[in-house]
């Protein structure tokens, strides 16, 4: 009594190592080929004049009405496409400690490329030139550049 025999010849557990093989599997996958929703980069600010921009010319109503708004550099420009894309952008680094304001997520619109602005940026080759207001809110506005997280939404 409570001695379970199996004379059947096949071992009670003789399906695991497939499940295990497969566990396995989903484990390795899961681990190093985690997809990533956002982008890394660098990040400037500009000063007025905003108008015209390489996107809406001098329509004042391009701009949206909490002024968090940017001009994209080359590697999103998109020939173009970016205009009125917008982007949730966070810093998460700068050169210089205590720059960033990492708990602050804001979300920005592309109204400019940054090659062409009127206002030239604070530092050349970023990602994303933010408006004066735009970088104020997740770094130091004294800070040249800052590194970025960001994502199209």
């Amino acid at each position: 009594m409570g001695v379970f025999f199996d004379f059947s010849g096949e071992m009670p557990n003789q399906q695991r190592p497939w499940r295990l093989s497969l566990f396995i599997v989903f484990f390795l996958v899961a681990t190093f080929f985690n997809p990533s929703l956002a982008d890394v980069g660098t990040a400037a600010h500009y000063s007025p004049p905003y108008l015209p921009t390489a996107c809406f010319g001098n329509d004042a109503s391009q701009f949206p009405t909490d002024n968090l708004f940017a001009a994209a550099g080359d590697g999103i420009w998109d020939n173009g496409a970016s205009c009125g894309r917008q982007y949730l952008v966070r810093c998460i680094s700068a050169a210089t400690p205590g720059t960033c304001n990492p708990s602050q997520t804001i979300q920005i619109r592309i109204v400019d490329r940054a090659e062409t602005s009127v206002s030239r940026p604070s530092a050349n080759g970023a990602t994303i030139i933010l408006s004066n207001t735009a970088f104020g809110a997740i770094a130091n506005p004294s800070a040249a550049s800052v590194n970025i997280e960001f994502q199209q939404v």
